[in-house]
């Protein structure tokens, strides 16, 4: 399906060809494609979907690594599996782990690029916020992660095999049906903006959600956009999944320089499209993400011109507390400034949580992913260069 994005010079918008050497990566697969590919190399026609549903149990419920581990096919089989595919995750570079538990992962896909995705563990969830693109083309002037430009759209097996590699981290692979999960939720609120890679994230999550495999419900899967307006429909529609906005300003002025996709699409085109939302209603809400800048957008009159701008909307605000950065510019609001707005919210109807940042210690923390990794190549950069000029 061809999508509607105005095409953004940056973004690919293209299938990538296939690299040399490589061979094809059966996960990120759709049923019909796989079909397809095992027709390719000559399965039976007949056993095409038996192979399918073993092939699929064996990656997505088994967590399998390799085709040796799928013991339930014949050993002729899958030599021609390993002769003509591969199931390959992204590698995992660095693990750390904060004090409160989150983990950050930085991993390295095809063509050596990295990315970072972040598993947060909490009493009743366990939250994995992964990446659709690497880098990120929006230039969010709050977000660190903003400032590294775009390299390339993530592909479905990248999508979703950041979901494998948290999971056989946390070895959470064909545990008993009764036991908790510990990634149950998913929220693509990682690097890059999942709307400008709108037909990868949707097949990446059409596997997460399917129930003979990873079997997340899509209203545990919540898509974070700062408004590609064109894509925003259609993603509820084709995917399904909860909707959240990061919006972060009450009046175009300030959001066209927080967030300067504004420009294009203005904070009233922005609220009709969720109004017209599928599925919306009052136990299916947006999400408004709402950073909280110290004497930017954290006055009692944007917390009132926010509860009238969204009126009518089923909603709830994410209030963000800044997570700082070398360079931003910006400071976290004062504490009793981020509850005296929250109270303004929860008065006027809506849940407005403060959500706790979580990972600071580690650059884990909402809008710093790659940030610390970009730093230390810097400064390793910098060291070899003042040893090469002595």
């Amino acid at each position: 399906m061809t999508s509607t994005l105005p095409i953004t010079p940056d973004v690919m918008t293209i299938p990538r060809k296939p690299i040399e050497g490589v061979l094809p990566n059966l996960i990120g697969l759709q049923r019909a494609s796989l079909s397809n590919a095992l027709a390719e190399i000559g399965t039976p026609q007949k056993q095409i979907k038996m192979r399918v549903a073993q092939i699929w149990s064996w990656i997505y419920v088994k967590g399998a690594r390799s085709f040796d581990e799928m013991t339930n096919l014949s050993k002729s089989f899958r030599e021609t599996l390993i002769e003509n595919f591969s199931i390959t995750r992204p590698e995992i570079i660095t693990r750390q782990i904060s004090k409160d538990g989150t983990r950050k992962y930085l991993l390295r896909v095809t063509g050596g690029h990295e990315l970072e995705a972040v598993y947060i563990p909490e009493t009743d969830r366990g939250t994995l916020c992964i990446s659709s693109q690497i880098g990120c083309t929006l230039t969010c002037t709050f977000c660190h992660t903003g400032t590294q430009k775009l390299v390339r759209n993530l592909t479905p097996a990248e999508i979703v095999g950041q979901i494998l590699i948290a999971r056989d981290d946390l070895e959470e692979w064909d545990k008993p049906t009764g036991d908790k999960r510990l990634v149950s939720n998913i929220v693509l609120m990682g690097m890059g903006e999942p709307l400008y890679n709108t037909d990868n994230v949707r097949d990446a999550m059409l596997i997460a959600m399917d129930n003979e495999g990873i079997a997340l419900s899509r209203r545990r899967i919540t898509l974070s956009t700062s408004g590609v307006v064109p894509e925003i429909i259609r993603a509820g529609a084709e995917i399904g999944c909860m909707l959240a906005i990061s919006f972060h300003a009450t009046t175009d002025d300030v959001r066209d320089v927080l967030v300067p996709i504004n420009r294009k699409h203005k904070i009233a085109e922005l609220l009709d499209t969720c109004r017209n939302y599928p599925r919306l209603s009052n136990s299916e809400r947006i999400t408004f993400e709402y950073v909280m800048l110290k004497n930017v957008n954290d006055t009692d009159a944007d917390a009132h011109r926010l509860v009238n701008l969204i009126s009518g909307i089923p909603a709830k605000i994410n209030l963000i507390p800044f997570n700082p950065w070398p360079g931003s510019g910006y400071e976290r609001s004062d504490w009793k400034r981020i509850e005296a707005f929250g109270d303004i919210v929860n008065k006027a109807g809506y849940a407005s949580p403060v959500r706790r940042p979580r990972g600071e210690d580690i650059m884990a923390a909402c809008g710093q992913l790659k940030s610390e990794t970009q730093r230390a190549r810097k400064s390793a950069k910098k060291m070899a260069q003042e040893v090469k000029g002595q």
